[in-house]
């Protein structure tokens, strides 16, 4: 196995043996690198030497919330300036439907060989989910599409010495649409229960309450909770890449819009809670110290993209606050250079007995598990939990506002 990264840091540190993925132990990695069967470069022409090559680059979309396929474009035109008849390439990153067909195969092509005839063209997504202890690519089904019934046939009997579950589809560009389906299932039902976390606060019901009750049903339910947004490299990001690529049909996703639409909103529902508690006890927003716990988009992942942090961060910086933050994973986070935020802003992580020490309130974002919650209740009289980890803790529900939740009766007889 041989890697291209344009990093060549990363590139180095592979070479040494140390893997940069927590999913991947460096005592895994260490000894394929000593036997020689992988290694890492920076210099496309040793593609030249692959039978098979996997495109696993970034899908992100710009500030318009347009696709940007520079990534993919860039890998193909390292391929195709090295591509040899009988080889197959196999795109992984998440995008629109047509993407392989319209974008990549014709960049491969000016290589003069033809795809389908010379060399194999397949869509398979990649569907690992950080963290996951339970699934990894070893049991996690793969879905192959190839340009043609033989490049699919040959795909699957590729990845069927990663896993035996392999389900071919007709397409690329239904194995494109596949992964798009799974995360914007994901997204819309996100966003309905984050709606429903606002409306609950207004009811003075426990929406977290209500979750445990529901998922007691056997049946014809799925359990998703709210939280501060949505965050990673695909729920945040799919339903943009379809709603650009409808309108080529004169088609107008206004559903899934809608779904992006409401959990974009909820960093600045996070923001008013903080506002709400800072007041209850006395205190402004503006010059106040704000500590954020978590700017990982997921619990005990290292994977900072597209986290809503950044944008809580932001509206509390824009208020006038002072922002630290603790993450045990991601020692720096960039925030703002954007249209919402113009200065760059690049925090360090801090030890969390430092931040208790500063904080005027703690926002709890994400919900590592190595963090001592307890000890965050004990110490800081405004706490925001929008992820809930606080929810069993038995001191805990006088003095913290939990997202989805009545607000605690002893803080509001502060008012």
């Amino acid at each position: 196995v041989l890697g291209i990264d344009v990093n060549g840091e990363r590139v180095a540190a592979i070479n040494r043996g140390e893997s940069q993925i927590p999913d991947v132990s460096s005592e895994q990695l260490a000894p394929l690198v000593a036997a020689h069967r992988l290694s890492a470069s920076t210099d496309p022409s040793h593609l030249v030497e692959a039978d098979v090559m996997l495109i696993c680059v970034p899908t992100p979309f710009d500030d318009m919330k347009t696709p940007d396929l520079r990534y993919i474009v860039a890998a193909a035109q390292g391929i195709a300036a090295n591509l040899r008849p009988d080889t197959m390439v196999i795109l992984q990153s998440t995008t629109y439907p047509g993407t392989t067909e319209e974008v990549v195969q014709p960049i491969l092509e000016r290589s003069g060989l033809l795809a389908g005839r010379d060399f194999h063209l397949v869509f398979s997504p990649e569907r690992i989910d950080p963290g996951n202890r339970q699934y990894s690519a070893h049991n996690i089904p793969k879905v192959v599409g190839g340009l043609t019934a033989q490049c699919t046939e040959l795909a699957c009997a590729l990845f069927g010495h990663l896993t035996p579950d392999i389900h071919a589809v007709s397409t690329p560009r239904a194995a494109e649409m596949t992964k798009l389906l799974e995360n914007i299932f994901r997204s819309v039902n996100i966003a309905m229960v984050n709606e429903l976390a606002v409306l609950m606060e207004r009811m003075q019901i426990d929406i977290w309450e209500v979750i445990d009750a529901a998922r007691t049903k056997p049946f014809g339910f799925m359990a998703f909770t709210p939280g501060p947004g949505v965050g990673g490299h695909c729920i945040p990001v799919d339903p943009y890449y379809l709603s650009w690529k409808a309108r080529e049909f004169d088609f107008y996703t206004k559903f899934i819009e809608l779904a992006a639409e409401v959990n974009a909103d909820m960093p600045d529902h996070v923001v008013r809670k903080v506002v709400a508690g800072l007041n209850m006890d006395g205190k402004p927003l503006l010059g106040s110290t704000v500590l954020i716990l978590g700017v990982a988009f997921k619990r005990d992942i290292d994977d900072a993209r597209n986290s809503p942090a950044q944008r809580v961060i932001e509206l509390l910086l824009d208020a006038g606050a002072n922002i630290e933050y603790h993450d045990p994973f991601v020692p720096t986070f960039r925030t703002g250079g954007n249209a919402l935020h113009r200065r760059p802003t690049t925090l360090r992580s801090v030890s969390l007995d430092e931040g208790l020490n500063a904080a005027d309130a703690v926002v709890i974002l994400t919900g590592h598990t190595a963090v001592d919650y307890a000890e965050v209740v004990s110490r800081v009289r405004v706490v925001v939990d929008a992820v809930n980890v606080t929810g069993q803790l038995a001191d805990a529900s006088d003095h913290v506002i939990r997202l989805g939740a009545p607000m605690p009766a002893s803080l509001a007889a502060r008012l």
